[in-house]
């Protein structure tokens, strides 16, 4: 990285004169994209060190200004997942640290984790419907009390989920990520050790990164391994789950599922699965809420700062080749 590098233009989604304490030298540009996704940008992108990716757009809007930005030096997502740009790492030039929003999402994500859980397992979208008809519908549900949970994808999201399990007296927590490894609650299960776990789980929560080992991995066999009366809940990544593999265990009424990502995404409005039984939909809302723009600020210029005083950057997810780029 040369000087000029530092002085050049840093693109944020977010006005700079709405975020305290970025660093002085680059140019602070705003762009996010615009309504419609056609917003002239605001420089050149051949310009551009550092790329906030804007949030809350299509992937298209994302990925628009990518394959002009030959001196990009920093992608900066505001998203714990980074798999859209993943997806066009043949966009980018060699060099290009790809970072995620670590720290920014845990509590929202967590708290809409245990939300659907509990909504779902107490009945509360019949308690709904029913509120709409005037009707007093009462009788017995499952409590999340007792129950034992399986975490599959224990990043720091998925420690967060366990961490508001706690209060609720879950018999047990089983906790799965990509690589064995011990924590201060217990251990951690790779992901090959998922068929002994799922006959043993009364709700199974999904917060994996979607990448090519979890692209599918909630598949037909997944979901037979699973006990009858098991609910399965995802806050991570649509297409981690096989979607018509699913809909056929709730159609048997054998399982039931409360989910805020589906596959496609956004749901369209004829899709069968917003008429399956036992399933709870929320539009992939794990994210923005009022923690988010705090949580997000802060985020970006810590990181700017160590950009800026060439600091060790937070958060890299992994740094483009000269066989990624173009």
């Amino acid at each position: 990285m040369t000087a000029d590098d530092l002085h050049r233009d840093v693109w944020l989604p977010i006005p700079p004169d709405e975020i305290d304490g970025l660093p002085e030298g680059p140019r602070y540009l705003f762009w996010d994209g615009g309504e419609s996704g056609d917003q002239p940008f605001p420089g050149d992108p051949a310009d551009c060190a550092v790329y906030v990716v804007p949030y809350m757009k299509p992937q298209s809007v994302r990925v628009r200004p990518l394959r002009e930005m030959r001196h990009l030096q920093l992608v900066q997502t505001l998203t714990a997942g980074v798999d859209d740009i993943t997806a066009r790492l043949s966009d980018l030039v060699p060099g290009v640290r790809l970072c995620n929003a670590r720290g920014v999402h845990e509590a929202s994500t967590a708290e809409l984790a245990l939300t659907l859980t509990l909504a779902a397992l107490r009945g509360i979208p019949g308690f709904v419907r029913a509120q709409q008809e005037g009707r007093w519908q009462s009788g017995f549900h499952p409590a999340l009390a007792d129950k034992n949970v399986l975490v599959v994808g224990y990043g720091s999201i998925g420690a967060a989920i366990e961490d508001r399990l706690v209060p609720f007296e879950v018999a047990r927590v089983a906790r799965v990520a990509r690589s064995q490894r011990t924590t201060a609650r217990g251990p951690v299960h790779p992901l090959t050790e998922l068929p002994a776990l799922l006959p043993e789980a009364d709700v199974v929560i999904l917060s994996t990164p979607l990448n090519e080992t979890t692209r599918g991995l909630v598949d037909a066999d997944f979901l037979a391994r699973m006990k009858d009366g098991a609910l399965l809940v995802n806050v991570a990544r649509g297409p981690v789950v096989d979607t018509e593999a699913l809909l056929a265990e709730l159609e048997r009424g054998r399982l039931t599922a409360a989910l805020d990502v589906t596959d496609p995404e956004p749901l369209p409005p004829a899709h069968p699965l917003w008429r399956a039984p036992g399933v709870l939909i929320s539009p992939h809302v794990g994210g923005p809420t009022s923690a988010f723009l705090p949580r997000a600020k802060r985020l970006l210029t810590d990181q700017l700062s160590r950009f800026v005083n060439r600091e060790p950057l937070r958060h890299v997810i992994l740094t483009t080749s000269a066989t990624s780029g173009p």
